[in-house]
């Protein structure tokens, strides 16, 4: 499942391109927090504890119960904006989430015995179609990864998504096709007959042409 981390903030008093760059200033981070029936909340957080989960991995799949004034709320983030040129957080977006909800979000596929794959170890090359799967799952329960099994595929052989078992409470947002996953690629055969070849036939060419000569 995925993590659950808590996320100190405060409201957020000021709106605007002027009120943000001051908080930012100040080593805070504008946010909001938005759905679950409930009106929007402004936000800051702290520019340290921010930039450390966004870099961290997996923040988009990450539950946080955001601490404001002693009340907590559930929330997941669903999108962050980073500064183009020094990659610093600028602003992140909450979803708010109440009991029973579900979410659509990118699940990683993760590959297992790629050491072992016959079709590997064959001279075939791994080639990944999807490193994520996008899904519908309970908000409480986000997977963390999917796992996809290479120990029995050979070169030439594809894995689909429906050899790939989905965690309880969860589904496809992509039914009605077994799309393909990965695939292991045969090796590529160069022909390194064709010069010599070539040569022999220049040397005959170049002794037909001496002895016409004598």
């Amino acid at each position: 499942m995925a993590e659950r981390k808590t996320l100190a903030a405060t409201v957020r008093a000021g709106t605007g391109k002027g009120a943000a760059r001051s908080m930012r200033r100040e080593g805070r981070i504008p946010g909001v927090i938005y759905g679950g029936g409930d009106a929007a909340e402004p936000i800051t957080l702290d520019f340290r504890e921010l930039n450390k989960l966004i870099y961290a991995g997996h923040f988009l799949t990450t539950l946080f119960d955001i601490e404001i004034d002693g009340t907590k709320q559930r929330v997941v983030p669903r999108d962050y904006q980073l500064d183009p040129v020094m990659g610093q957080p600028l602003h992140v977006d909450f979803l708010r989430l109440k009991p029973g909800a579900t979410l659509k979000v990118q699940v990683p596929v993760h590959f297992l015995n790629g050491d072992i794959c016959p079709g590997v170890k064959k001279g075939g090359t791994l080639n990944i179609v999807r490193h994520a799967i996008e899904m519908k799952v309970p908000a409480d329960a986000i997977p963390e990864a999917l796992t996809a099994d290479l120990k029995s595929l050979e070169i030439a052989e594809s894995l689909h998504v429906s050899a790939i078992p989905l965690p309880e409470g969860c589904s496809l947002i992509e039914t009605g096709k077994d799309f393909t996953i990965v695939t292991i690629v045969p090796p590529v055969v160069i022909a390194e007959e064709a010069p010599a070849a070539d040569a022999k036939g220049k040397g005959k060419g170049k002794a037909a042409a001496a002895a016409k000569k004598k």
